[in-house]
Order: structure tokens, then sequence, then C-alpha cells
């Protein structure tokens, strides 16, 4: 079974947290055996704390403040896991109750870093959210085996860098020609995980953690704890199925909506343009990336400029999907694509464009009138300087940014309700979100765009304009 990333990031916190609440050793760990320490596995470990750990806490010491803070805390979760792989050499393979024991510290740690990224938004929230996020890769020590929702330890660590990767790269953007400390802490913070823990559990973990045959055993206290929050049941299924949804009663459907309902029927790729190899930037003798002929651009005004290139729908370099130009084009669909690559869509016009895989990040630039429909994203969905756009979500998306755009319509679904939308120098934004009453109906929200400033006991005080009527 193809398991969704987002998805096994989750279940592998989850994991953690679940196995974790409400249970103790039955006795106290031993004291610490000499074998243990100088354990080749723990030495390793070690090295990697001594030679990038250190690195990064060093870049930190001068930045100060909250990133200072974050990077204790990531300091002190690499710290716990030294310890817990000392403790696995002298410790048989535990059951879940043993297991949540175990993995208590590296819980508590994780936990307190995440709460660093919530509330007001600091000046430093990229550096606060890369480095919580980030912590998610020490959970391959939870990996028990194929059927534990994990994905495996090498592959999981990867994939937890790619989700503290994209705040990672907002920091190294937003002071590569500012201040060179918080390039190196952004720097060091990567290499701790690419290549540091990564090759660590590649050379003594691959497939997993390995416990001591003859060692301890952990058990669940027989004394009770209260009950803990269950984890986080798996995403329900799209809510554009093959049952039709009905758009929201207060609006008929027409223009893009029209498109997104035949959409939603049926097959949600049947009948489009699949990407096939020939049209991969690989594959391409001409390399030119041109897909069927130009057609002539209606004059409608539009944020597209007026000399349009020619239009392109190809993979560069294995990583990056390009879909430019696209004129009236209600049938483009990638899908061939994984939660390593980006698609970058620009200067598209009354088009729509499907991606039902995962991908690690979309961005919508300079288009007018155009459709996407996805799946997953890794990173965050971004739509700029761009009109009359629609979006529907069909599983998650943490982040959703909206810049310089004007007319954007919104659907979510029930699984990306929690996605955080940003919105900056835009206009007419509307997100509908599934009812709660009826099945497969709408509710529409306005995203206010205008703001009432009240200057009050020294400073302003900003409050959205609120509006009535039908």
């Amino acid at each position: 079974m193809d398991e969704k990333l987002i998805q096994r990031l989750e279940s592998a916190v989850s994991r953690l947290e679940s196995l974790s609440a409400g249970f103790q050793p039955s006795a106290s760990p031993a004291s610490t055996g000499d074998d243990a320490v100088r354990d080749p596995s723990v030495v390793a470990f070690a090295d990697l704390i001594d030679q990038y750990v250190a690195r990064f806490s060093r870049a930190a010491e001068v930045i100060g403040g909250q990133v200072l803070d974050v990077s204790k805390l990531v300091q002190e979760a690499f710290n716990v896991q030294k310890e817990l792989l000392i403790e696995l050499k002298q410790t048989q393979k535990p059951d879940l109750a043993g297991l949540g024991s175990f993995l208590k510290p590296l819980n508590e740690v994780i936990t307190k870093a995440g709460k660093l990224t919530e509330g007001r938004r600091s000046d430093f929230f990229n550096h606060l959210k890369a480095a919580a996020d980030s912590l998610s890769a020490l959970a391959w020590i939870a990996y028990t085996g194929k059927d534990c929702g994990m994905s495996m330890p090498i592959a999981h660590v990867e994939e937890s860098w790619q989700m503290a990767e994209f705040y990672c790269n907002k920091v190294l953007v937003e002071y590569r020609n500012k201040d060179p400390n918080h390039v190196e802490w952004a720097k060091a913070l990567k290499e701790m995980y690419l290549p540091g823990l990564r090759d660590y559990v590649k050379s003594f973990h691959p497939l997993g953690p390995v416990w001591s045959p003859k060692g301890k055993v952990y058990a669940p206290s027989k004394a009770s704890a209260p009950a803990a929050p269950a984890a986080p049941p798996p995403p329900s299924a799209s809510l554009f199925s093959s049952q039709s949804s009905q758009a929201s009663s207060s609006k008929p459907k027409e223009g893009m909506s029209a498109v997104f309902q035949q959409i939603s029927e049926g097959n949600v790729t049947s009948g489009l343009r699949k990407v096939t190899a020939d049209m991969k930037t690989k594959n391409r003798a001409d390399r030119t990336g041109v897909v069927g002929t130009i057609e002539k651009e209606s004059h409608a005004t539009s944020r597209v400029p007026s000399k349009a290139g020619p239009p392109k729908f190809e993979l560069q370099m294995g990583r990056k999907w390009v879909v430019e130009n696209q004129i009236e084009k209600k049938d483009l669909v990638i899908g061939d694509c994984d939660a390593k690559q980006s698609v970058y869509v620009y200067g598209c016009k009354n088009s729509v464009l499907q991606i039902p895989g995962k991908v690690n990040n979309i961005t919508i630039d300079k288009c007018t009138k155009m459709g996407v429909v996805f799946k997953d994203v890794v990173a965050a969905f971004e739509i700029v300087n761009s009109s009359g756009v629609e979006v529907q979500c069909q599983g998650a998306a943490p982040t959703i940014l909206v810049d310089n755009t004007s007319g954007c319509q919104l659907y979510l679904s029930k699984d990306s309700l929690q996605t955080s939308i940003t919105t900056a120098k835009s206009s007419e934004v509307n997100v509908l979100v599934p009812s709660a009453e009826t099945d497969g109906d709408w509710v529409e929200h306005s995203l206010p765009q205008q703001y009432i400033h009240v200057f009050k006991d020294g400073h302003f005080e900003t409050t959205p304009a609120s509006h009535s009527g039908g």
C-alpha cells in the first residue's frame, strides 16, 4: 500500500504521543553499562552530536533569543535519542506499552519544540518551524515493522526533512544577503539530518532499532493512568469522489466552477491528457517542452504578459514541473509526480490543471481564470500576482499563501481544515468548507480585505471590517 507522506509523518509523531501517554516502566532502568556506551552505534551517534549538533548549537548561540531557545530543544532531543540508543543495547524489544514508556522522554521534547511555534507569529517563525518540524525525523526509532504505519527509518528521516526544508529555505532566502549567522544556522540544521542522521540510520539501523535479545523488559504500569487522547484517525476519503458534490446553493455553477463540478464527478483523471514519458525533459529530443500548438490568446484583460512565450509542460531536472502559457486548456494533468517535486504554473489562462498525486509545493504565478485541483502538498500552495483563480484541495495542505491576487476561491476538504491561510494585498478571497449539517454541501466564508486601525493606549489596534448583507 502506498502511504501518503504527511499521513506517515503524522502517524510517526502520533505514535510517539499515543504510546508514551499513560505508561511507566515496570522497574527503574538499570544503570548504563560500559559496553553499551562503547557500542559502535552509540559512539557513532555521539560523533554525530559532536560534529553536526555542535555546529548547529554554535550558530544558535551567536543569534540568541527565540532561535537559541528552539535550538536548545533540538540539542536536547538529540541527547535524549543518544540515551535511548544506549538503552536499546540493554533492552529487549518491548510491546506497545513498553515502547510508550521508552519513547516518552523524546516525545516530551518534540512536543515542547512544537509549542514554540504556536500563538502569535514571531519574526523568527521560519526558524522555529524549521527546527520543530525537523524533530519528527528522530521518530525513526519508533519503527517496529512494515505494519506500524511509518516509513522505514532511512525514508522517514528524508521525508521528515522535507517538511522542515520549506521553512529552512525561507530562512536562507531572507538572510542570504543580510546576516551570515542565520545562513550558517540553516545550513547546519539541514546537514544535521542530511547527511548526518540519515547516514547514521543507514549505517546502523536501516531496518529499525536493534534491540538486545537478552536485555531488560519494559511493561506498562499496573497503576491506572488518565486516558490519553487517541491518535487522530487517518484522513477520510476525498470529498471529490465518485459521488457528485454539490456546490453552495447560493451561487449557480458556471465558468470554472462548472468545470470543477465535472471533475468531481466520476474518475478524477478520466479523459484527461496524461504526462507521457516523451513529455519529460530528460526524454525530449528538442528540449523545448512545447505541448501541442500555440493557441491565440483572447483580448480580455488579464495579468498574463501580452507577449506570452511558448507553452511548456515539462519536468525539469527531475525535480520541478513547469506549466507555462497554457491557454484554454481544460485537460492538463500531472499524473507522474512524487513528494520531492515542485510544480510551478506561470502565465496560464482559462485552463484547468489537476495534480492527483502528492508534491512538495505548488506555485501559481501570473495566471488568469485558472483552476487547480490537487491532492496533497508537503509544504505549501502559493498563489501570487493572479486573478480569478479557483483551487480545490482534495487532501491536505499545511499552508496556503495568497499574495497580490484578486478573486480567489479555495475549496477545502475535511482533511485540510487545519491549514494556515495567509493573505497579503489580495481581494475577493473566499474559502468554501464542507457543511457540518448537510453531506456534500458547502459553506462559504469571505476572508476580510479591509481593516480598521484605531490608535489606543499608545499603539494601533487593528480589527477586520465586517460587512452585512446577503
